[in-house]
């Protein structure tokens, strides 16, 4: 079982979730909660159509950590 970072991004009609060790994997969606599902059900899509097509599956790789900045207070 591999583990994904995903980046989920607020924008103004929504929100959007990508992949970063999964290329073209993402997902949008009007609410948080909702683009947490969707893109748990693109990893699981993406993943079964490289098994597939038979291609190498990405090793989960990205690593997520948050710095805190006192920059703009």
């Amino acid at each position: 079982m591999n583990r994904y970072a995903v980046v989920i991004e607020q924008g103004p009609d929504g929100y959007g979730a990508y992949v970063p060790d999964l290329p073209g994997c993402a997902a949008a969606a009007d609410t948080e909660a909702e683009v947490r599902r969707l893109i748990e059900e693109a990893i699981d899509f993406h993943i079964e159509g490289l098994r597939l097509s038979g291609e190498q599956v990405p090793e989960a790789t990205s690593t997520v950590d948050y710095v805190e900045t006192t920059a703009g207070r």
